[in-house]
């Protein structure tokens, strides 16, 4: 291997950065630039293997195809001789899992963090590539904050067949995705896994399982649901913790379905978290209560004060008016008018209560006898004594009623709507209110899960056709109709979850997963 000070080509080796189960890195300075830079050269024992020779190339062609900021980037590749060597980007400063030694970061920088590899992911995705060994030893922390993305020595290419042999398991135990374990096909959802569970440690400072042999913390990825992360610490963010276990489901159908799904998912507790950051940082600003309000003077208010920086106080549910100057005694005279305008909405509305109340049983009366009778006699005083709420109004004067026509029409005997309107129909109750909502909110982010594997599987099969146009091939006529059969019902889906027909959304919500399963296993025999 070389040795400190050895010109390999036009560089120079510095020092050891460090070795690993397919190479070993080495700072080294480019003679001609002088610019350092990181070299990697395939181990000598394992030169002569060809299946780990053709994994180091396919590491070189991926790194090749992907330049990004938070990807270390490839220079160039070269053989020396007879061993593969890479120049890679020198990226200063420290891993992740070794910042990990001092504990667990911050929920804020952890976010900062896992949204840059997840940026990364994204992008890497977006080009086929499966990185398939996430972890924080492989994410480097420069002095700047930027995190970049290393080691692509197992990545594979989604047009790379037949490269990883049946049986075989590669990957860092601790961070590996179920199917992984069981040396099932991985995508893009298995990086995720390996997202959930580092970032589970970040926040933590606990691996996410405590078994201590290889073949127990196997077992633990595929059998055990973990402890949330909320239950190790208990400060963390609700939503933070139930992100985490939704990155670590066992089924890659429960678990985000792409890298942008999952950063925009904490996006949203990074919003909420740096509030509650800076509340900590003032606390006086968030504790102090606010002001009490000034009760309103009788007397025309005096001269406006010089501005605050501090906002008017405001009431919880309630909008802040500020009251219009009035001319001196106006006051006064609004409130008898308001109090005439009581007085005779209370008089008028008794009269008509009382008028209501005496004419009912009467006409209920009257009601009684067949439909061929034509005529209907005015209620009589003998029925009066009747109504003990009465009595107390006979000795008043009241307006006379109008005599009833001659042949009234059924139900003709009830006051105008506008002088008593009917009581309104009885409303839904709160519980049911807030079963409808949770249903609702339900079904939405079941529509977001759908979109997002319609969107993988809308790009596995775009990257068939084009393969199989190249020879003169199209895609299955069964395929075809679920996809268009998809994207059918879950346009219908989304049209009624904004109308909130929530019965209409639950059936094409299921015939769209039913069509997304069948693209799905379809993609996933290619």
């Amino acid at each position: 291997m070389p040795e400190v000070g050895q010109k390999i080509g036009d560089y120079e080796v510095v020092r050891e950065l460090g070795h690993g189960g397919m190479g070993q890195v080495f700072l080294v300075r480019n003679l001609i630039s002088d610019r350092i830079e990181a070299m990697k050269v395939l181990l000598p024992d394992l030169a002569q293997q060809g299946d780990l020779a053709n994994r180091f190339m396919r590491e070189i062609k991926v790194l090749a195809s992907l330049e990004h900021p938070n990807i270390a980037q490839l220079r160039t590749a070269f053989t020396a001789e007879n061993q593969l060597v890479m120049i890679m980007e020198y990226v200063e400063g420290e891993t992740l899992a070794e910042c990990l030694h001092a504990g667990p970061f911050a929920p804020p920088d952890a976010l900062n963090y896992i949204g840059q590899v997840l940026a990364a992911l994204s992008y890497a995705h977006g080009k086929g590539v499966i990185h398939r060994d996430i972890k924080p030893a492989n994410m480097m922390l420069t002095p700047k904050g930027v995190v970049k993305l290393m080691d692509f020595g197992i990545a594979r290419s989604t047009q790379d067949l037949g490269m990883t042999a049946t049986g075989t398991t590669l990957g860092s135990l601790d961070y590996m995705s179920p199917e992984q374990v069981k040396s099932e096909p991985t995508d893009a959802r298995s990086d995720l896994y390996s997202v959930g569970v580092s970032l589970y440690e970040m926040v933590t400072g606990h691996r996410m399982f405590g078994a201590t042999s290889s073949y127990s913390v196997m077992e633990a990825h595929v059998k055990e649901i973990p402890k949330p992360p909320i239950e190790v610490v208990s400060t963390l963010p609700k939503a933070l913790s139930d992100i985490i276990m939704m990155a670590v489901a066992k089924d890659p159908g429960h678990r985000f379905q792409t890298a942008d799904a999952m950063r925009n998912a904490l996006s949203q507790v990074g919003g909420a978290t740096a509030v509650a950051a800076a509340a900590v940082a003032a606390p006086q600003a968030v504790i102090a209560p606010p002001p009490q309000p000034t009760p309103m003077p009788v007397t025309p208010p005096p001269a406006t004060p010089a501005p605050s920086s501090f906002p008017p106080p405001q009431q919880p549910g309630c909008a802040v008016l500020e009251p219009r100057p009035t001319k001196a005694g106006g006051r006064h005279i609004g409130w008898i008018v308001v109090a005439a305008i009581v007085v005779l909405v209370a008089l008028f509305g008794g009269t008509q209560v009382y008028r209501s109340h005496k004419q009912s049983p009467a006409m209920e009366s009257a009601a009684a006898p067949s439909a061929s009778t034509t005529t209907t006699a005015p209620a009589t005083p003998a029925t009066e004594p009747a109504q003990p709420t009465a009595a107390p109004l006979e000795a008043q004067p009241a307006p006379a009623a109008p005599a009833p026509a001659p042949s009234p029409a059924p139900g003709r005997h009830a006051q105008p709507a506008s002088m008593t309107p009917p009581p309104p129909p009885p409303g839904p109750s709160p519980e049911e209110i807030a079963a409808q909502k949770k249903l609702m909110d339900d079904m939405e982010n079941e529509m977001d899960h759908l979109d997002s594997r319609a969107a993988a599987v809308e790009s596995s099969l775009s990257a068939l056709e084009q393969q199989q146009r190249q020879s003169g091939y199209g895609l299955r006529g069964d395929m075809v109709a679920a996809r268009a059969n998809m994207q059918t019902d879950l346009s219908k889906a989304k049209d009624a979850l904004q109308s909130a027909d929530t019965d209409r959304a639950r059936k094409y919500l299921d015939m769209a997963n039913h069509e997304i399963q069948k693209l799905e296993a379809f993609v996933g025999r290619r």
